[in-house]
């Protein structure tokens, strides 16, 4: 019986191992047959459907008429197998390739699964204006073949440059800034814009200005520094092309007349309120110089020309920054045999370093014989404005002076152009006199209160 039973245990564990053997060998059967199953082969039109456009680029964005440019197309093979075509062409009569001949697309092309091919066209774009849809082919060995469909423009608007900032007039040796701004109002940019200024006897700095990329719809200034020494014109050439990588470049030019002239927002001094005494056997000068200019005049210097020798201690006088409509006083010391034309000139920077300068001619002989006090009138004369050296017209007319360092209000002591101290005699004058006038009128108020007291 044990046997029996020991027999029967046996039996069970074989029957169990061959149950397991054979499940295992089902699922190997059928996991090779899936595998099978998922590498069926396409049929050529199913292989073409999975490839398709995934790039274009248009350079440039937009075309001038009869201008060259290139189309670049990237198409990707999504699919598990290879699609083989046998060439890519660009199919429009406005937008044509520059040499249909020599299309190097025309021959037989493998595209592999999972891989992507880039097609650079070189075109032409032809007129009218407007917007077209040349179509991008791919034409398949097998099946029919790919489609896409390209916008393209084509516009003649111009690139559009114009001086948009210099001065009135150029003062010979003098440096003003000249701004050029050049416009795109276009809908793509243009790139490697070249500016190049070219006149005789003109300083320009920079020589040359480089601007990579105006885009679209956008404006650039550049500026110049501009320092004529005769009359003259500056043409700037202007060279760019249109689009980023394209090559098709244009040029234009912009002339700017160098009108030679007086500056009309330039600092002009005007010297007046002279006064003369004689101080140690040399004369001390006193008076005002106005800046009557629209800018400012910076480190100006008042001093004195031939016939005048200056002498210490105010052989020149630095006055420093004067501002539009505002004033300063000035001492100057010197010898003179002649009284008759003295020159008074005065000097400065303007805010781009330029020197420039004024002389106004007087004729101090009435200063001289009437002594300290008084009014005198003198006369000025010719005089020059504009950079060292330059000749402009110059005001002159009748001044006042006063004597000996320059009294205040109603020839009350003071220093020359002291502001409210030269006021205060006035003051408390006037203050003294209001004070008596309302003891006055009180003064039986106040008898009044003594007597109470």
């Amino acid at each position: 019986m044990k046997i029996y039973t020991a027999f029967m245990g046996i039996l069970m564990i074989c029957l169990m191992v061959g149950a397991a053997s054979a499940a295992a060998t089902t699922s190997s059967t059928s996991g090779t047959s899936s595998v099978s199953a998922s590498t069926t082969t396409l049929t050529p039109e199913q292989a073409l459907s999975t490839v398709s456009v995934t790039s274009v680029t248009v350079d440039p964005q937009e075309f001038f008429p009869y201008e060259q440019g290139t189309i670049t197309v990237q198409v990707t093979n999504s699919g598990t197998q290879e699609v083989a075509f046998t060439g890519a062409n660009i199919l429009n009569s406005n937008i044509y390739l520059t040499d249909e001949i020599h299309n190097p697309y025309q021959s037989m092309i493998y595209l592999g699964p999972g891989n992507t091919m880039t097609f650079t066209f070189h075109v032409v774009a032809k007129p009218p204006e407007g917007i077209y849809y040349p179509l991008f082919t791919l034409a398949s060995r097998d099946a029919g073949s790919l489609s896409y469909p390209i916008e393209v423009q084509i516009d003649s608007t111009p690139v559009q440059e114009v001086i948009s900032q210099k001065p009135d007039n150029f003062a010979i040796n003098n440096t003003d800034t000249v701004n050029l701004t050049i416009t795109n109002p276009r809908v793509g940019a243009i790139s490697n814009v070249i500016i190049t200024p070219r006149a005789s006897s003109v300083g320009i700095s920079p020589l040359q200005s480089f601007i990579a990329s105006i885009p679209g719809g956008s404006s650039v200034n550049v500026p110049f520094a501009v320092t004529p020494y005769q009359a003259g014109n500056i043409t700037f050439g202007i060279q760019y092309s249109n689009g980023q990588n394209a090559q098709n470049p244009h040029s234009d030019t912009v002339v700017l007349p160098l009108n030679i002239g007086s500056s009309k927002t330039a600092a002009s001094t005007v010297v007046n309120d002279l006064a003369l005494t004689v101080l140690d056997g040399a004369y001390q000068l006193t008076g005002d110089v106005t800046n009557t200019g629209i800018t400012d005049a910076n480190g100006m210097v008042v001093s004195l020309g031939a016939p005048a020798t200056p002498v210490e201690p105010y052989s020149s006088y630095a006055v420093g920054s004067l501002t539009s409509n505002d004033f300063s006083s000035f001492t100057l010391t010197f010898t003179s045999p002649d009284l008759s034309a003295i020159p008074i000139k005065t000097t400065w920077k303007d805010d781009n370093g330029n020197t420039l300068s004024s002389v106004q001619t007087f004729d101090l002989r009435s200063l001289a014989s009437s002594g300290t006090s008084g009014t005198r009138s003198g006369s000025g004369g010719s005089g020059s404005l504009g950079a060292a050296g330059s000749s402009a017209s110059s005001a002159g007319g009748t001044f006042a002076a006063r004597g000996g360092g320059g009294g205040g209000l109603f020839s009350f002591g003071g220093s020359r152009g002291g502001g409210l101290s030269s006021f205060y005699p006035v003051i408390i004058g006037m203050i003294v006199v209001i004070a008596a006038i309302i003891l006055y009128v009180k003064r039986k108020w106040i008898l009044a209160k003594f007597r109470k007291q």
